[in-house]
């Protein structure tokens, strides 16, 4: 593959296959303890994990957070099946960057996805500092069009693009570009980080160009510093990837900041979650999503079935964890402080 952009997306797989400090296991949620009930007053087969997001109803609070896409059979096949589960278990989706695509046009086949989950709610996605680089509307309906997509990620990543060898580093001025770009396109766009968190000043300048969701993407899970750190060439100096591979706000820091603006937009809470119990703990700090990546990568690698079980396993935890805090419902969990403990 002679395109830098879609032969880094195998690099990035190698990378975490060969590093499993890629996952910096920071366990930020297990510094939150909740509220055991003994007498939770429900039966557990009541208990109610649906939710809806932009319209459609989800079995439970998840997303299969972005991973990738490319021209690439392995690639091909890890989209397609996470796709394939996403559809049969009822919970969303969002795809890597697309900007492979519009340099690679064999990419274009690892995002056509519809066909696999007609109901999915499928999220595109798309770097807002490419909007400094030539792109712009047209690349962003392509994406969605594509995808058939029901919403449009725009990530930021400052810090990967900074410790690649060849990123795109000129994040001036995008706040015009970016609201440009929300009054234009016709569905939904969600400003989101890639594993160092969303500062409330960057909600408060998303609001003001129009964003309405966000995904905060906070430290603790996947170090895509660290994975850029493996495709650095050796140059004697001290790697600028691994130095920063933890920078960054935790997850439950980033909810808990953003709960000022929770009256107006809504949050999907993603970054170092493993288990349904981080999924409930999320959705009491705020996220009205449960964002998700590497605990999914090995098993779409094999079958959409893999996938399946991962899901309905991190399900059952999430409603094993709402039942025994006496929540028969998501609403009962969003926004419940009493349900922390205060120690």
């Amino acid at each position: 593959m002679s395109d830098p952009t879609n032969s880094r997306k195998t690099e990035h797989i190698r990378a975490i296959e060969k590093d499993v400090g890629v996952d910096r296991n920071r366990h930020h949620f297990d510094d939150i303890r909740l509220r055991h009930r003994a007498l939770p007053q429900l039966d557990l087969s009541q208990v109610d994990p649906s939710c809806e997001f932009l319209g459609k109803k989800l079995s439970f609070p998840l997303l299969i957070s972005s991973m990738t896409g490319g021209d690439h059979e392995q690639l091909r096949t890890i989209n397609r099946n996470l796709a394939i589960a996403a559809e049969r278990c009822g919970v969303a989706m969002a795809v890597g960057s697309q900007r492979v695509m519009f340099s690679h046009p064999g990419a274009k086949a690892s995002f056509e996805l519809r066909q696999y989950a007609p109901t999915t709610l499928l999220m595109g996605n798309l770097g807002a500092v490419q909007l400094n680089y030539g792109f712009g509307i047209e690349q962003a309906r392509k994406a969605v069009e594509v995808l058939q997509a029901d919403a449009l990620f725009l990530h930021l990543n400052p810090l990967q693009e900074a410790v690649q060898p060849e990123g795109d580093t000129d994040f001036s001025g995008l706040d015009l570009k970016l609201k440009a770009l929300v009054e234009a396109l016709d569905q939904p766009v969600i400003l989101k980080e890639v594993g160092a968190g969303l500062a409330p000043e960057d909600i408060a300048l998303g609001l003001d160009f129009g964003v309405q969701l966000f995904d905060l993407a906070g430290s603790g899970g996947t170090s895509w510093s660290r994975i850029e750190h493996h495709r650095c060439r050796p140059d004697g100096e001290r790697s600028l990837g691994l130095l920063f591979q933890d920078w960054g706000i935790p997850t439950p820091t980033a909810l808990r900041l953003a709960r000022p603006y929770m009256h107006q937009a809504q949050f999907i809470a993603s970054g170092g979650l493993r288990s349904g119990i981080d999924m409930v703990k999320s959705v009491i700090l705020g996220g009205s999503l449960c964002g998700m990546a590497a605990p999914f990568l090995k098993p779409a690698m094999e079958s959409p079935e893999a996938v399946m079980t991962t899901i309905e396993h991190i399900k059952r935890e999430f409603i094993t964890a709402m039942f025994l805090l006496g929540a028969a419902d998501l609403e009962q969990l969003r926004l419940n402080d009493a349900l922390l403990l205060d120690e």
